[in-house]
């Protein structure tokens, strides 16, 4: 547990943008408000990951270059 509070942990590894994006909502879709704490490598995840939530309206809570961890909060009102 961190101190953003329970969490599921996925570990993406270098997956690229394109399907990280795709798994990484489907994962979120599976747990609407909770917290997930995506690891990803791929260098470009800095920049992707941010841009990726505030169009899909999923929250950043927080990132950690050191740890390439980003703790994403899964949007309640998936359709």
């Amino acid at each position: 547990m961190s101190e953003i509070g329970n969490e599921e942990t996925w570990d993406a590894g270098p997956l690229g943008c394109g399907e990280l994006a795709v798994l990484l909502r489907l994962r979120l879709k599976r747990m609407p408000g909770q917290v997930l704490r995506l690891v990803a490598t791929d260098p470009g995840a800095p920049d992707d990951i941010p841009a990726w939530c505030r169009m899909t309206r999923n929250s950043l809570l927080r990132h950690d270059p050191a740890t390439n961890s980003f703790w994403i909060r899964s949007r309640e009102d998936w359709t």
